[in-house]
């Protein structure tokens, strides 16, 4: 039986990219990861955390799910993966950045808008952390587009829920940094607090820092009382 894809794609990684990075690895197993960024991005396929940011192996602590979306720190400690990830980063690694970052044609923000199968029962309860970024309106291209960014500035909110990752944030050893990746234009918006709004990084004087006073919208509609 011939071998399939993923087979042959992973002898191609331990033939020929392994070798460039080997040096490397055997370093980070031996000294341990010290990864500076937690970096909370979304599961579609179209975000790539590492080709975004140009950061190689070590540099980025990961967490993917549908939506990029953070649980609220609610005291229920349960099998909670995202929540225990932020925990693991900030406590044990000492990250000095967290981002979350959403993007355009984002499938979970579409479904806020519209029905979900009814087998999908935990992806219908996950996407409760989405609905107070969604718009009264029906959804078109522009809807969508400020939702998909309201809903990386919940996360935000949420994130400062977290009591060590509060501490942190107002002790300065912390910065959170709200991303929005339009992925047909291969631009990211960052999340300006100053100004309440995103900007194009192309244009923006800072990759963004908290903590985050209400979002306001260009519109004068807040987000987060």
């Amino acid at each position: 039986m011939p071998d399939d894809e993923l087979l042959q794609r992973l002898r191609r990684f331990h033939l020929d990219a392994f070798p460039q990075y080997r040096e490397q690895f055997q370093t980070l197993v031996d000294e341990g990861q010290h990864p500076t960024t937690l970096f909370i991005g979304c599961s579609d396929s179209r975000l790539l955390p590492y080709l975004l940011t140009g950061a190689g192996p070590g540099e980025l602590f990961l967490v993917r799910n549908v939506g990029a979306f953070v649980p609220p720190y609610d005291g229920s400690y349960g099998h909670h993966g995202t929540a225990a990830a932020i925990e693991f980063a900030v406590l044990e690694l000492h990250v000095s950045r967290i981002v979350v970052c959403g993007h355009s044609h984002c499938g979970a923000i579409k479904a806020l808008y519209g029905e979900v199968s009814p087998e999908a029962r935990n992806l219908q309860r996950w996407l409760d952390l989405g609905r107070e970024a969604a718009l009264p309106v029906q959804p078109g291209p522009e809807a969508l587009r400020r939702t998909e960014q309201r809903a990386v500035v919940l996360q935000l909110e949420r994130l400062m829920e977290y009591p060590m990752v509060r501490r942190r944030v107002e002790d300065g050893s912390i910065a959170l940094h709200g991303w929005h990746y339009v992925i047909e234009e291969g631009e990211v918006h960052v999340f300006d607090v100053a100004t309440g709004g995103f900007v194009a990084a192309s244009k923006a004087k800072s990759s963004g820092t908290g903590p985050y006073a209400p979002y306001v919208e260009h519109d004068g509609q807040v987000l987060v009382d």
